[in-house]
């Protein structure tokens, strides 16, 4: 995989993906790359008008892509489910859980739970659940790929205080977030495997990538000079969103990713460059950790995968 670019991402003519948050950021670049290779690309986006523009945006950069819009609020369980059952592609190949909130003030999701954990990881392991007959019969070469960080070492989930009731720490409750994106993957990734099931789980991270997710919160509170010192390290420090979305491709679409794969730039390289196998939390890949969130997911979400077996 080394010097690998989106130049490198195999034909992709006959497979059709779903990317949550396509209508910016890291988002954009993966449906638009996916798009390019020949994909037809759902948008799945909660604002549908920036999802329009993000579709026009893609077509203009990639003659003859085709994508479509669907409107998908990760923040509320109703939107999850309608989405799902709206979906109206013959077929799905490619799940890309992208979509996220970073360092957010307090913040409730339609259904109660904290905003960071409710949206970066319920949401998506409703989703993929809802999903999952579809992405089961696309037979070989079908994934599902979670967009981690590598901020995830920085906190481990406590099932016992999911919502952060004892008090709230915005980056404490992001790393929470990521962590359970990678032990979601870690224990869908074992239950593929007791299955014998030909879809694929692996997760991604972008390392330092220039994104408006580093300056949403400061925006969203009015703290400009947060928003500014941001703003000042994505120019001078981060890689581009093209470089970031990287990883997310790789997982997406390379010949040898296995099961629980974790990809991101290398660490040398101060997490900028091209995609590499990523050092991950030992927790990520604690069996126990993750069947204990995989139950309280399903009981949060109401949504049980009632293809694969414990």
């Amino acid at each position: 995989m080394k010097g690998w670019t989106a130049s490198d991402i195999p034909d992709q003519t006959g497979r059709t993906a779903v990317v949550t948050g396509a209508n910016s950021g890291l988002g954009f670049i993966t449906a638009r790359e996916l798009a390019r290779r020949g994909a037809q690309v759902v948008l799945a986006c909660r604002d549908e008008a920036r999802g329009a523009e993000a579709a026009q945006r893609i077509r203009a950069q990639a003659p003859g892509a085709y994508v479509r819009v669907a409107p998908l609020d990760l923040a509320d369980l109703k939107s999850v489910r309608t989405f799902a059952a709206e979906y109206q592609g013959d077929r799905l190949d490619l799940l890309i859980n992208n979509a996220g909130v970073m360092a957010l003030p307090r913040r409730r999701t339609a259904d109660g739970f904290e905003m960071q954990f409710g949206v970066n990881h319920l949401g998506h392991f409703a989703l993929t659940g809802l999903l999952l007959p579809k992405l089961l019969e696309a037979g070989p070469g079908a994934r599902v790929v979670s967009v981690s960080s590598f901020m995830h070492m920085l906190g481990t989930v406590d099932p016992r205080d999911l919502n952060m009731e004892r008090g709230y720490r915005r980056w404490t409750a992001y790393a929470r977030s990521k962590s359970a994106n990678l032990l979601f993957i870690h224990e869908l990734s074992r239950r593929l495997r007791a299955t014998n099931a030909h879809l694929v789980a692996a997760a991604a991270h972008p390392g330092y990538a220039s994104t408006n997710l580093q300056t949403a919160a400061p925006k969203l509170e009015g703290r400009r000079a947060t928003e500014r010192f941001m703003e000042i390290g994505n120019r001078y420090f981060a890689q581009s969103p093209d470089q970031g979305a990287l990883p997310t491709l790789y997982a997406a679409t390379a010949p040898d990713v296995r099961q629980n794969d974790f990809f991101g730039p290398p660490l040398q390289g101060l997490w900028h460059g091209s995609p590499v196998r990523s050092t991950r939390a030992k927790w990520t890949r604690s069996d126990p950790a993750g069947r204990g969130l995989w139950a309280v997911s399903e009981r949060l979400t109401g949504v049980r995968y009632e293809a694969l077996t414990s």
